[in-house]
């Protein structure tokens, strides 16, 4: 059990007030939204259930657990290039590296020699696991707390888009806690031999992304 400050600092890390901009992407669900294919709760949940068992959160879930691992004295180069490998689109690529690198201006204030290692550019979910790790912050908590959040910066964009109301949304967190564990567990059992997805339908939306009109989010 991750020991109270270590998750003060996840909470603060991995909350919608750090500064790293989370709020400004999508990851291509606002492309869902406009084409019909998430319109209530239900489909929204669905959504997100096949990136957790299938497409890019987990992939993100398998980096976080690799790079926590390799932090102190692991090729993290190799982990960052296989994550912006598998990024989806452009839009997807620039999410996840302009993220990371405001996450590495912020995390700043608590210093740990870990980020002098991290490769540029770098994946968010590589940033998180490493800088967690240079922590001792365990793995287990770490990929908890970083599922949570993503799920619930998903939930906030069909909450504004679709729109859904609040309690749908709450609805869809509360169904979902037990894939984000499940996925959380399974990370931090695994390894990058169990990257892998299908969610096809995830990946043409945040490519057809980039061609989309009007629009809020930037992927």
């Amino acid at each position: 059990m991750t020991d109270p400050t270590a998750l003060q600092k996840l909470v603060t890390w991995l909350s919608p007030a750090f500064p790293v901009g989370g709020f400004a992407w999508s990851a291509g669900l606002e492309t869902a939204i406009a084409d019909g294919a998430v319109k209530d709760a239900a489909r929204l949940q669905n959504w997100i259930l096949g990136s957790l068992r299938h497409g890019g959160i987990k992939t993100d879930a398998i980096i976080v657990a690799e790079a926590h691992r390799r932090a102190h004295d692991g090729d993290l180069g190799e982990i960052a290039d296989l994550g912006l490998a598998l990024t989806a689109s452009r839009e997807r690529w620039l999410e996840t590296t302009i993220t990371a690198d405001s996450y590495r201006r912020a995390v700043a204030h608590w210093p740990t020699k870990v980020v002098d290692r991290l490769p540029d550019p770098c994946p968010y979910p590589l940033i998180v696991g490493a800088v967690a790790a240079g922590h001792d912050i365990a793995l287990a908590d770490t990929l908890l707390a970083f599922l949570t959040a993503t799920v619930h910066g998903q939930i906030s964009v069909a909450v504004r888009l679709v729109p859904l109301g609040q309690s749908d949304g709450l609805r869809v967190m509360a169904a979902l806690e037990p894939e984000i564990a499940a996925l959380a567990t399974s990370a931090t059992n695994g390894s990058l031999a169990d990257l892998g997805g299908l969610a096809y339908a995830a990946d043409i939306a945040q490519m057809r992304h980039e061609t989309l009109e009007p629009r809020i989010f930037r992927s």
